[in-house]
């Protein structure tokens, strides 16, 4: 096997296990509260706990992986994510299960930015758009077939197997990267950034919570935690200035694709963040679909990912990444308003059309977009890039969400009663959210990202 070819592959595997198992606990919710003998309500901490460690976490990944080497630490990674979830499936009291999920977190904190480090430290630039194409595969097809897989999973058997399949899957993941990806050499860093990490810990963990909150009606603790978050992280700001390595490089937004990789891209990905979310809620509460049923026609977005995958090179190629990423920014953004248009008198056939088809157009953009971070980025940089790269992702995911379920409750005559009307209104507004992304893409120089494109042939040293 081509070290070129497996490397995406491999790392695509382990973190498509991350994400689709974190969508389908989700779905599990309500048999896992029965089990363990707890309302429903109170299962909600465990998805909260796994995103806050998440968010805490990130910041030390690419420390860890310049410490002791990227390979290394993606192995811990899947080894951490892979023994925490078998503590989830052996909990037998909701204090078990959220300190196994707390466990988890923390593993994927640091299998997430370390698997694109592998990546992008792995790949020739000229090849780098073909592996970020099955890099970016988890993140589009964890959210569909999530919910699917739990749903099919609690319906014939018990919850506990959507934490025991990840037993085999994290083993032969960590056999291959032993196998197939060589060792990365550590990098020099100066000592931990321990204030830094301090700061940041806190600033993202208190956005998040505050995010999270807000998801599940906007009030004013939500929104005061919120900001005491964004104030923190301001005050990281200036640490960062101050200190030569801190934790957080800012300094690579002065690299113009990776800025617009960033704020482009968090724009767009407020969409993203907010379509999985009301989609199966549009279905279940106001078509009265199963979630079944819901996750079989939302699924579809897969196949269209998946099909874009084959063609995505070629399309970057001959069009650049300025042009994809503004036209497609806009094309993806219809498709999204597209499904506010949705009622209970319409078709599944095109709702499976239209939703198919915004899977293929969001499959180029997020592809388009992830591998324009590194265009300019510098050896000694990378594992920065893709520490801030995930951290933006993440975050900009959550306000997606905060974002569309403040929306449903504002136009919706009552928070259990939701109408067709206010999915209406607010796909209308995030799309446009989404679509105000290509104003920042339109920025971008004329040919940014050539050589990634293959439009162009990557300078030669001095």
């Amino acid at each position: 096997m081509k070290l070129e070819k497996s490397v995406p592959l491999i790392v695509a595997c382990a973190l498509i296990m991350q994400q689709i198992d974190s969508t389908a606990v989700a779905t599990a919710l309500p048999s896992m509260a029965n089990a363990l003998g707890v309302p429903p309500v109170n299962l909600h901490s465990t998805i909260t706990i796994y995103l806050l460690s998440l968010g805490i976490f990130l910041p030390i990944s690419g420390w860890l992986a310049d410490r002791f080497g990227a390979r290394r630490v993606f192995c811990s990674a899947i080894g951490i994510f892979t023994l925490a979830s078998l503590f989830c499936a052996a909990s037998t009291s909701l204090t078990m299960l959220v300190l196994a999920r707390l466990l988890r977190g923390f593993g994927g904190a640091l299998m997430l930015p370390t698997a694109r480090l592998i990546l992008v430290r792995s790949v020739p630039k000229a090849e780098l758009v073909s592996a970020m194409v099955m890099m970016s595969m988890p993140a589009v097809v964890g959210p569909t077939v999530g919910p699917l897989l739990g749903g099919f999973i609690t319906s014939v058997s018990s919850w506990r197997w959507i934490f025991w399949i990840n037993l085999p899957v994290g083993i032969i993941g960590i056999i291959l990267t032993l196998l197939f990806i060589k060792e990365i050499p550590p990098v020099e860093r100066p000592r931990f950034d321990m204030p830094g990490f301090v700061l940041s810990a806190l600033g993202i963990g208190a956005l998040i919570s505050g995010l999270d909150s807000a998801s599940h009606g906007l009030s004013s603790s939500a929104m005061l935690l919120a900001g005491i978050g964004v104030a923190i992280l301001g005050f990281y700001i200036l640490h960062a200035r101050r200190r030569p390595d801190p934790i957080l490089d800012l300094k690579l937004f002065r690299h113009a694709t990776f800025r617009t990789s960033l704020l482009g891209g968090s724009l767009f990905r407020l969409g993203f963040g907010a379509l999985p979310f009301m989609l199966p809620l549009l279905m279940q509460e106001v078509f009265g679909y199963s979630p079944l049923q819901s996750g079989a026609i939302t699924f579809v977005s897969s196949i269209g990912a998946f099909g874009m995958r084959t063609v995505t090179k070629r399309i970057l190629r001959r069009f650049g990444f300025r042009r994809i990423l503004f036209w497609n920014a806009l094309i993806s953004s219809l498709s999204m308003a597209l499904c506010g248009s949705f009622t209970s008198s319409t078709a599944p056939a095109i709702m499976v059309v239209v939703i198919m088809l915004g899977g293929v157009f969001r499959a180029l953009e997020f592809t388009s977009i992830n591998t324009l971070a590194f265009a300019e980025v510098s050896e000694t940089e990378m594992s920065h890039a893709t520490t801030l790269s995930q951290m933006a992702q993440r975050i900009s995911q959550s306000v997606g969400v905060a974002t569309a379920a403040s929306l449903l409750q504002f136009f919706s005559p009552t928070s259990t009663a939701l109408t067709n009307h206010a999915f209406l209104i607010s796909f209308l507004i995030v799309a446009l959210v989404s679509a105000s992304s290509c104003l920042s893409f339109f920025q971008l120089p004329t040919g940014a990202g050539d050589v990634l494109a293959g439009r162009a042939k990557e300078p030669k040293p001095a």
